[in-house]
């Protein structure tokens, strides 16, 4: 039997040269995302060395498209959408119209007909989901009130896409698209009946299949595909619901397909969706992850072997233009919309910077655009650049934004003073940086993270008249805890400047209940730098954490199964005369019960 097959070549070149690429970005500080289009324009016909099969790789990079919207679909929150909707749906709705503009008078400049410049602007308005939340992760930002105006504005940019994916084939099917070979059922139900319905009816009637879709979704599939994935975990077996979670995710997609004739990806998104709303969503993210993610490589890989870079030279001018509509022109628009709506300067650069790249479904509409024959292969090639080189440049933008910020914060404070006039008087802004106040407490207690863990501590550290002080990145908790009287500070306690505020250098403790180990490790290293006499205690969940922790300074580091195990054996010992002793060799929890007759045969 051969080995060298097609597929098998196809999905080993992509995922090998994905994975060198992708640590190689990783290892460089910019999103491994950028190594798999790279992998892709390697394993693309535009290069030499080895070519992937050009008809395999659509196919594999639509499965990884249905599982790309199917864990969006996982993760979409109705309410986180709904607590910034008075700022996320308007601003994202001005955003999108402002930028879609912008890349339809860029390709009206390079003769291309409406239609394909519209899909252009479209394909530039929305970012990119993996990078947007990776870059609020990684500053520890998606509690705060920023990372969450800025990841509803991302869901209502996903909702608009997602419409956006129904309504271009059929408007394509009337505007005769030069491949527009498929016929919508719409169209085919007007032209089997006599009737011109024009694009108005068949976008009417498209619509009417998806709302038909979605009641069939929420009614029968909000019941039904709950149900089936509790009686597969109540089999027992994680074999059978990693199964089904697939079988749910693609089949759901392909029927949506066949049936009401709407994309696969939206048939994903909805299967998502519905089950998100049951209490095994988390255990069915962790389960479709590892086969979502390789798929997802594949898809960015296949994208890649679509660019040519020749553009980059042929066309530098119009590479140009794209990057600047993608870095600056959406940032601008995104800042003044939030200003516009009085949100604090931090917000507004948070939000400009997050917004300032493109991604996934700019992938997806450009391959849709030239798939119906209206966007030309050079406008894909121009949005694959602009993406390459908007996801590079995010981590400056988000650099550049932070620096801007110090600066008006800077300037702000100084010209009161020397108009000397008084400040305007405004409202509180907690989670905002430029409100932190330093402490003026002694001998206290730090404690970052005020979660399940650290909230017992901070009430045990109350109760006994303990100072303490917290710091927490979510906004939520900081005004909770400012309600109860509890000194708060808002932001990530890694940096050095958030701990001079928390007065380190005064404090006699520090109590890190993070559960982030990497994080964690950064907080003792700088808290031991600035006070060499502080006790830290911090929390594992591995030898391996608290091994690290150890290391970068902490005195004390409690993990938690050891403590559960700990528990366990105190209670067996009440049973067992209390001939259970707990032997932790070898940094492993054993439970040893002497032979010794229980009570009611003694």
């Amino acid at each position: 039997m051969p080995h060298d097959t097609p597929l098998i070549s196809t999905i080993v070149g992509g995922l090998v040269l994905a994975f060198v690429l992708g640590t190689l970005a990783h290892r460089l500080r910019m999103p491994p995302l950028v190594g798999y289009l790279v992998a892709g324009v390697l394993a693309g016909p535009h290069t030499p060395g080895f070519v992937a099969d050009q008809s395999l790789a659509p196919e594999l990079a639509e499965i990884g498209v249905i599982l790309l919207m199917f864990g969006v679909g996982l993760h979409f929150s109705l309410k986180d959408l709904l607590s910034v909707r008075g700022i996320a749906v308007p601003g994202a709705i001005v955003q999108i119209g402002f930028a879609t503009l912008l890349g339809w008078g860029l390709g009206a400049l390079m003769g291309w007909p409406t239609g394909g410049s519209l899909v252009f602007g479209l394909a530039l308005s929305v970012a990119s989901t993996v990078v947007l939340l990776k870059a609020l992760q990684e500053r520890r930002l998606i509690d705060s009130d920023r990372g969450r105006i800025a990841v509803g504005w991302l869901i209502v940019e996903d909702l608009a896409m997602v419409l956006a994916l129904v309504l271009i084939p059929a408007a394509a099917s009337i505007g005769g698209g030069e491949h527009a070979t498929a016929e919508p059922l719409s169209a085919a139900i007007s032209r089997l009946l006599g009737l011109d319905l024009g694009m108005g009816g068949i976008i009417v009637m498209t619509l009417v299949k998806v709302v038909i879709f979605v009641g069939v979704m929420l009614v029968f599939g909000g019941r039904l595909i709950p149900w089936t994935m509790h009686r597969i975990a109540h089999s027992g077996s994680r074999e059978l619901f990693r199964l089904g979670v697939l079988a749910i995710a693609l089949g759901v997609a392909f029927g949506a397909s066949k049936l009401f004739g709407v994309s696969l990806a939206l048939g994903a998104f909805f299967a998502g969706m519905v089950l998100a709303e049951s209490e095994l969503s988390q255990r069915a993210a962790q389960e479709s992850l590892p086969l979502r993610d390789a798929f997802t490589v594949l898809f960015f890989v296949s994208v890649g072997m679509l660019f040519d870079p020749n553009i980059l030279i042929d066309k530098p001018l119009p590479v140009f233009a794209t990057v600047l509509i993608i870095v600056i022109g959406k940032s601008i628009a995104a800042f003044l919309i939030v200003r516009l709506f009085r949100k604090p300067v931090g917000t507004a650069l948070t939000i400009s910077a997050s917004l300032g790249q493109i991604g996934e479904f700019s992938f997806i509409l450009a391959a849709l655009g030239v798939s119906l024959g209206l966007l030309p292969e050079e406008g894909r090639d121009l949005i694959l650049a602009g993406a390459l080189i908007s996801i590079i440049l995010n981590p400056l933008l988000f650099y550049a934004c932070d620096r801007l910020r110090r600066v008006l914060e800077r300037t702000k404070r100084e010209e009161p003073i020397a108009a000397n006039v008084p400040e305007p008087a405004k409202e509180p802004e907690p989670e905002e940086e430029e409100n932190r106040q330093p402490t003026a407490l002694r001998g206290h207690a730090i404690i970052v993270g005020y979660g399940r863990v650290g909230s017992i501590v901070g009430q045990n550290l109350k109760s006994s008249g303990t100072p303490f002080l917290v710091i927490e990145d979510s906004s939520n908790r900081i005004g909770e805890l400012r309600d109860q009287g509890i000194e708060a500070i808002s932001g990530n306690a890694a940096s050095r400047e958030l701990l001079d505020l928390a007065n380190i250098a005064g404090a006699r403790s520090l109590v890190i209940a993070i559960p982030n180990a990497f994080e964690a490790c950064r907080v003792a290293d700088q808290g031991r730098t600035i006070n060499p006499s502080l006790l830290i205690v911090a929390r594992a969940h591995s030898d391996a954490e608290v091994d690290e922790l150890l290391e970068y300074g902490a005195d004390t580091v409690i993990m938690g199964e050891r403590e559960i195990a700990m528990g366990m054996v105190d209670r067996l010992a009440q049973v067992h005369h209390d001939s259970v002793r707990y032997e932790d060799e070898a940094d492993t929890a054993t439970i040893a019960v002497e032979d010794t007759p229980s009570p009611d045969k003694e």
